[in-house]
C-alpha cells in the first residue's frame, strides 16, 4: 500500500547536549491542513483539569486518545517512527490548542518514569506556532516568560519533531500563548521510554500542586 508521506523525507538532527537530540522533519505529511480539519471535527475532545492553587481548574488545552485507523496519514507516520528508531511506542495521544490562549507550560514528561533514555515525537497539525526547548540547569529558577537559552522550533502543519536520549531528562519543552489571534492546532504524541537509568520520582506536569502560603 503506498505511504501518505513525503518521499525521501529530509531529518535534520540537532544535538543538544551529548546525550540529547532533537530531530526535525518539515513537511511529512502533505495535505496537513485536510487532516487537522477531519481531527478537528471527528474525534471526541474531552476537556481535562489539573489542580492549581488550591482548586481544580480547566487545562489549557483539550485532549483526546487516536482511534487506530483513523487517519491513515496518522498510521503512515506510526509505522515510520517504529520503523526508524527501532523502539515500540504506546497509542498515540492527541492534544489541540483552540487558539491563541490554550497553550502548556515548559515541563517534561515525567508520568514516563524514566526519562534518561526516551523517545517522544510531535506530529503538528493546522496553526505554526512556538514551540520551545530549554535546557534544565540548577544556576537559576526559570520562569515561563524568561527566554534565555531558548530554541523555537516553530513546527507548520505536517511538521514531526522528535525528541530523543536525555532529552526528558536535561531540558524542558513548552507551546506558549501568542499574542494575536491563532488558528485551532492539533498535535499527535507518540512516547517510549527504555527504563533504562533512575526512576524519576518528581511530581508529574498534571499531579496537584499546592500553593498555600505559609502559616
Amino acid at each position: 500500500m503506498a505511504s501518505s508521506l513525503l518521499p525521501d523525507a529530509t531529518v535534520e538532527r540537532l544535538d543538544l547536549d551529548d546525550r540529547s537530540w532533537v530531530d526535525v522533519v518539515r513537511g511529512l505529511v502533505p495535505g496537513a491542513d485536510e487532516v487537522h480539519d477531519q481531527l478537528l471535527s471527528g474525534v471526541a475532545w474531552q476537556q481535562g483539569q489539573v489542580f492549581r492553587y488550591e482548586r481544580w481548574i480547566d487545562s489549557p488545552r483539550q485532549m483526546a486518545a487516536y482511534p487506530p485507523g483513523t487517519q491513515p496519514a496518522i498510521d503512515d507516520v506510526d509505522n515510520w517512527l517504529r520503523s526508524r528508531y527501532g523502539v515500540r511506542f504506546g497509542s498515540p495521544a492527541l492534544a489541540l490548542y483552540r487558539n491563541e490562549r490554550d497553550s502548556v507550560a515548559f515541563h517534561r514528561d515525567r508520568e514516563l518514569g524514566w526519562l534518561d533514555d526516551t523517545v517522544i515525537a510531535v506530529l503538528t497539525f493546522g496553526a505554526k506556532r512556538p514551540w520551545l526547548l530549554r535546557p534544565l540547569t540548577g544556576r537559576r529558577n526559570y520562569v515561563d516568560d524568561d527566554m534565555a537559552d531558548v530554541l523555537d522550533f516553530s513546527p507548520a502543519s505536517g511538521d514531526l519533531l522528535v525528541m530523543g536520549g536525555a532529552t526528558q531528562a536535561r531540558w524542558l519543552h513548552a507551546v506558549p500563548k501568542v499574542p494575536g489571534r491563532c488558528r485551532t492546532r492539533i498535535s499527535v504524541q507518540w512516547r517510549y521510554t527504555s527504563r533504562r537509568g533512575k526512576r524519576d520520582t518528581n511530581p508529574s506536569f498534571y499531579a496537584p500542586r499546592h500553593f498555600s502560603k505559609s502559616r
